[in-house]
């Protein structure tokens, strides 16, 4: 039974003895006295008896007050220590989350630091791939190139020494044409010796010129029918045919001959090995 039925229990008990009182009273206006007496002796030992025991109900009813009073400040007391405790527990589950955020924000900045680091090194490195692809494309060029000079520079030097040794061996022609010239009471003047008839039909080709434009050797000679003096046309036949200009020759083998270009050639275009000399304008290669 709660505290608060304990006490209506009482308060009906209280109401039950003043109505009895009441109709006691009532009674012996009626009765006799000394039934009325005794029956009031009854009544009252019985209220007393109940009296009684309303009041030990009173006291359990006042001793499970306490009972319980002391549990709810027990429980109170354990439900404030839980509070505090959850209190304590959600302030140190707030501060967990501000470091976890705290950190969650520096690893975000240092995550994108670290993208933003790793972007600029791959995009250095993608320069670095082309920088190199394209030193390594010009390298290819330049040992391309050098394999051509070098080509070139042996091929060259292969003419010097053909040029060389042409030299040295028209020295000799010259130094022995000159002997005979001298002998014959003749001028030593290459450019006064004249060719006495035109030259025969022939055509040859340039085999050397030199680096001036100006000197050149054919590959048709005397026993072709050419002499000194006879003058021969140059003309180029790839990739279109054109006039180059004339020749002089000066000094002749007889499977080849010397001459040099009169004048200059046609807009100053360069002789080269291959081209076409020709005693007629139409030659027939």
């Amino acid at each position: 039974m709660t505290f608060v039925g304990k006490i209506l229990v009482i308060l009906i008990m209280a109401l039950s003895l003043i109505f009895l009182g009441i109709s006691t009273v009532v009674f012996t206006t009626s009765q006799n006295w000394l039934v009325a007496a005794n029956a009031q002796k009854k009544a009252a030992g019985e209220l007393k008896t109940k009296l009684d025991d309303a009041n030990a109900k009173v006291a359990a009813a006042e001793k499970d007050l306490e009972a319980e009073k002391v549990k709810y400040e027990a429980l109170t007391k354990q439900q404030d220590n839980q509070i505090k405790a959850l209190e304590a527990e959600n302030a140190r589950q707030q501060q967990e989350i501000t470091r976890a955020g705290n950190e969650v924000a520096g690893a975000e900045a240092t995550a994108k630091t670290a993208l933003a680091e790793a972007e600029a090194r791959r995009n250095e490195a993608i320069q670095l791939r082309e920088k190199r692809a394209a030193v390594e494309d010009q390298a290819n060029k330049f040992k391309l190139k050098q394999a051509e000079l070098f080509d070139r520079i042996r091929e060259l030097e292969r003419i010097m020494e053909t040029a060389n040794k042409n030299n040295a061996d028209l020295k000799d022609r010259v130094a022995r044409y000159s002997t005979l010239l001298r002998q014959n009471g003749l001028s030593e003047d290459i450019t006064r010796v004249k060719g006495t008839e035109a030259a025969p039909p022939v055509v040859g080709k340039i085999k050397q010129v030199d680096p001036a434009n100006r000197n050149l050797v054919i590959s048709i000679g005397s026993d072709d029918g050419l002499s000194v003096g006879n003058e021969l046309y140059l003309f180029r036949q790839d990739p279109r045919p054109e006039y180059l200009g004339k020749m002089s020759v000066t000094i002749v083998d007889p499977d080849q001959a010397v001459g040099r270009v009169i004048g200059g050639t046609y807009q100053g275009k360069k002789l080269r090995e291959g081209d076409i000399v020709s005693s007629t304008i139409n030659p027939r290669g």
